[in-house]
Formats: C-alpha cells, structure tokens, sequence
C-alpha cells in the first residue's frame, strides 16, 4: 500500500507505480484518475432506488454530460460470516455516469439519493467527487453493524426476527463484514445513510443506542483502515423517515424517527456530533408504484441533504436544517403554550399537528394543541382543552404527518421543513421558560 501525498482536486491523470520483485520490474498504469472527495452511500431500499425509479426519471437519466467528473461504484449485493479485507464482488467498477449505469434496474443501481447528492455537491464545489454505493433493501441496522457496536448497545441475542419491513438479509454483521469492511482502507469525505424502516418492528427501542454506536464505528474503522487520511469525524448524514401509509395508527415510525437523533430532535448533538440529517417526513408519496414506503422524490431528500454537507463537512455558512423549537413557556392563565423557535418560521397551512399530553387521575391523553397566534418566529398554541396536568408537547408525531411539502411550519427562505419533537413539561411551572435545544 502506497499513501500518496495531498494533490489538489482536479484530473484526470495517469498514476504509475513501478515494483522491483526478484529482479524483475512490474508497472502498473492507472488511466484517468481524478483526485477530489469520496462519499460512501448506505442503507436500505430507499437508498437503493435507482435513477430510473425517481419522479422525472428520464430527464435525470438524461443529464450526465456536465458530471463527467461525478464517479460512480456499486457494491454488489453480498453476506459474509467474518469481515472480509476485499469485496468479492462489485456490480459497478469505478465509472462514469451514464443512463445505463445509472438506472440499470428497479432496486439494483445506481443508488438515486447517491447520484444526486454527489450532483448538487459537484454544481457546489466544481471538482471531482467520488459515490460509492453499498445498500441493500429491507436490511435491519444490525445487519450493517459490526460485533463491537452492537455488544456496546447490549444488543447480544439472534433471535428471529418477526417484521414486514425486513425482506432482506437480518443476520447480525453479515453486510458490515461484506459490503462496508472491505472498503475501510478508503479514504473517505464522509457517509449519507437512509435506513431505519425495518427497525420499526424490530430493537426499534435500542435504535437510539444501534444507530449512534454504528457511527462511531464506522468512524473508528476508516480512520485506522486508511491510515488516518479519513477524518476521525468524519461528517455523517443521514435521511429521516418519510411517510407511509399503515393500516394501524401506531407511533413506530415517529418513535424510529426520534431515534435516529439519539433522542435529541435534531443533529449535531452531544451523542452525535458533526452529522446532519435531512428531514423527509413531508416528501409522502401516495401513488408510489413500489409502496407509499417508497417515495419517489429523491431530488429533494438529496438537495437537504447536500445542504447538510455543505455546512458540517465543508464550514458553508449556511441554513441546513428546518426551525427548532429553543423554548417554551406555559401561560396557564390564558390557557396558551409559547414556543420560540431558533429561527424564522412560516405557517404553511393551519393543520392541528401540534398535541398536548394532558394527565388526570394517573392517566394521560394527547389531545389536539391548534394554533392562535404566530409571529416570525415564535408561536403560541392553545392548550385549553386540556382540563388537568400538562405534562408533555409534540409535534408531527405521526406516521403520516403531513401531506406533500404541506407540513405547517417551515423555514421561509430555504422551504426546510421543522422536525418533528416531543418535549416534556412536567417541570415546567406557569409562567416559567424551558430551553429545549442547546
């Protein structure tokens, strides 16, 4: 192994390397090289969508003459009981981006959100970025996680796992082994995930702990593996749950959405820092020819995305994620909750997905919090059906908030939807503030 030393973002070049071996001399030759940012792509089926299944897929498929410097590579589909030093197989060498390899097939590759996250990056920066593919639908988050992280969540049994959201391949580590080890002697810029769906019926409790543990894994791995060229912290993005269309009104998808922040709300955060997430839970897709769990909108889910690495992986200045909620205030008397928000705020449609848990007699009930008034950035709810104790708030707390980019609360200038929280009030006496976001 050769570490070459730093060149600056550009190509394409050809790379030499000449070995004397037993009087012999060998040259290897390695054409049109380009030097600029990898990022590795991962998770489940809504990472493994390809061009070809996204809205405007023709059009997309179409436009790859100006990203001749956008590379491509697809890791093939492959389990493995120990942690593998090399792939074994590969269904995408290192290439460029055409139609054909792009959209090869419904669930195959390109990944979609990985071809149009590197786009918007490549529009940004104007040099070289590499995307690495490696995702497999229907997959837990233990499938993807290495022995070590998942003895530290306490995650030690291999029980049978019983969800509909988990078609693909469930055994512990079997793809961290296979389709993420063999690529830590790599030199990333950083990773984007989208997963989460088939944890909802399985250690979906433990997410909060599985999800921060891969990370720092992850992280821990590709730093040694490539000889600290990878970062140690490395940036981290990852896409909140979207919607779907359930035939039970439980709360597994807000919980799993919740989860993904370590239960903060919102990222970076003190268990997860220098990450981002893009807030997907607007994006809903009702006609989705591959299941309302599959939204085809991936141009958006890539374009906040994108923002979030702008700003935590290259220091833009710039507004990465939706309003969040810093505090609130219970006006008992008047029979009002005040919200102040970290930044502007934009109703977009007066919908009652604001809900306050409201206790009496040891029991509590989420009842409807409606709006009353709202300024640039703070709100007030009215709270006045609630006839006992207020003992908690939240907000998008459901499977299927919101219709299509028809959340009520946004960001004027940059659309960012706010994220969903809970919150708790318990402390909260009338009168006094609770600060709810650091």
């Amino acid at each position: 192994m050769v570490v070459l030393d730093p060149m600056k973002p550009g190509g394409p070049y050809n790379v030499m390397a000449q070995q004397t071996f037993r009087r012999k001399n060998i040259t290897l030759r390695v054409h049109d090289v380009l030097f600029g940012d990898v990022w590795l792509c991962s998770g489940q089926s809504n990472m493994q969508m390809t061009v070809s299944q996204v809205f405007n897929a023709t059009k997309e498929l179409a436009n790859t003459a100006a990203y001749q410097s956008v590379r491509i590579f697809s890791v093939s589909l492959i389990q493995a009981e120990q942690e593998l030093e090399d792939l074994a197989q590969v269904d995408l060498q290192w290439a460029k981006p055409t139609s054909e390899n792009l959209g090869h097939g419904i669930f195959t590759y390109m990944s979609a959100v990985c071809w149009l996250f590197g786009r918007y990056l490549y529009d940004t920066l104007q040099y070289p970025i590499g995307l690495i593919s490696s995702s497999w639908a229907g997959t837990p988050i233990e499938a993807w996680s290495s022995g070590r992280s998942l003895r530290a969540c306490g995650v030690m049994t291999r029980g049978l796992i019983q969800s509909d959201f988990v078609t693909g391949p469930s055994k512990y580590s079997v793809l961290w082994n296979a389709m993420i080890h063999p690529l830590h002697n790599m030199t990333l810029k950083g990773v984007i995930w989208y997963q989460g769906e088939s944890n909802v019926n399985f250690n979906r409790d433990l997410y909060n702990c599985t999800f921060p543990a891969l990370i720092e894994d992850w992280r821990q791995t590709f730093h040694r593996g490539s000889q600290g060229q990878t970062e140690r912290f490395f940036p981290f993005g990852f896409v909140q749950l979207s919607s779907y269309l359930s035939a039970t009104s439980d709360d597994t998808f807000p919980q799993i959405r919740w989860h993904q922040t370590a239960d903060f709300g919102y990222v970076p955060n003190a268990r997860m820092p220098s990450t981002f997430m893009a807030v997907a839970m607007d994006l809903c897709d009702r006609k989705s020819p591959f299941g309302s769990i599959h939204p085809r909108d991936k141009q958006t889910v890539a374009y906040r995305l994108h923002l979030g690495a702008r700003a935590v992986a290259y220091g833009e200045k710039l507004i990465f994620q939706g309003p969040l909620p810093e505090n609130m205030e219970l006006l008992a008397d008047k029979g009002l909750l005040n919200l102040t928000y970290s930044l502007e705020i934009q109703v977009q449609r007066q919908h009652n997905i604001f809900e306050i848990s409201c206790c009496s007699d040891h029991q509590c009930k989420w009842l409807p919090a409606p709006l009353d008034t709202v300024s640039a950035q703070s709100l007030a709810l009215n709270v006045r059906s609630c006839r006992g104790t207020p003992a908690a708030l939240r907000y998008a707390w459901a499977t299927w908030p919101c219709e299509y980019k028809q959340c009520p609360l946004y960001h004027p200038g940059s659309a960012l939807p706010a994220p969903p929280f809970v919150a708790f009030l318990t402390d909260l006496r009338p009168g006094a503030h609770r600060r709810l976001a650091e």
